[in-house]
């Protein structure tokens, strides 16, 4: 949603082709079509904080056995062994590769969180209508939108693996039921930012200066 003040009202922008138009005086919230692709509307992302909120809710319902059960099976000389995310990160450290067990701990254990934890406490500080740093929250906001695609760090590092070792018993990695859910736990966390409309942290002030206006 874009408002000029050369113009007046309120506008809307589409998300597939970014035309920006006006919205109807009489119902400036009723869904538009868009003249130029066709797609769908909105002033605001219809019931934002609900959608969010689910998806949130099932991500960290899904984040629970994304650690408990193993992610992959991997088979050396015959010996096969199974790794969850935190067993993986520590076999690189033991290992002695460092770097690239930091990048993987960072990636699929601290930025789901990470995510969960600041989604959640945007949703409950609008929901509570504060006004409490509106900046810093909207640049949390950024910073969740831009990271959270790094998530899928560890699905591409197993993906990988299965595609290119399939030696038998010499040597095979195989996916497993744990990669499932932190896959869900990716792509959920990536909708639930999707879903989340920024512009409602402002709101609250947009409502105070209104009737400081009127007074």
């Amino acid at each position: 949603m874009r408002y000029s003040p050369l113009v007046g009202g309120p506008h809307a922008q589409c998300p597939v082709c970014r035309l920006v138009m006006k919205a109807p005086e009489e119902r400036p919230d009723a869904p538009l079509g868009c003249p130029r692709c066709g797609a769908s509307v909105h002033r605001r992302k219809p019931e934002s904080l609900a959608r969010t909120t689910a998806y949130l809710v099932a991500a960290l319902i899904c984040y629970v056995p994304a650690n408990l059960y193993p992610i992959m099976r991997s088979t050396s000389l015959g010996r096969a062994q199974e790794d969850t995310i935190v067993s993986g990160v520590a076999y690189l450290y033991h290992s002695g590769m460092w770097p690239l067990g930091t990048i993987v701990l960072i990636a699929s254990v601290v930025v789901p969180i990470a995510k969960i934890v600041s989604l959640g406490g945007l949703v409950a500080s609008v929901r509570r209508r504060s006004r409490w740093r509106p900046r810093d929250r909207a640049a949390t906001y950024r910073i969740v939108e831009l990271v959270g695609r790094w998530s899928m760090v560890d699905v591409y590092v197993v993906t990988i693996l299965v595609a290119l070792v399939h030696l038998g018993t010499l040597a095979n990695v195989e996916v497993m039921f744990g990669a499932v859910f932190f896959a869900a736990v990716v792509v959920l966390t990536i909708l639930a930012a999707e879903s989340f409309d920024p512009r409602l942290i402002w709101d609250v002030l947009e409502e105070e200066e209104g009737r400081d206006v009127r007074t």
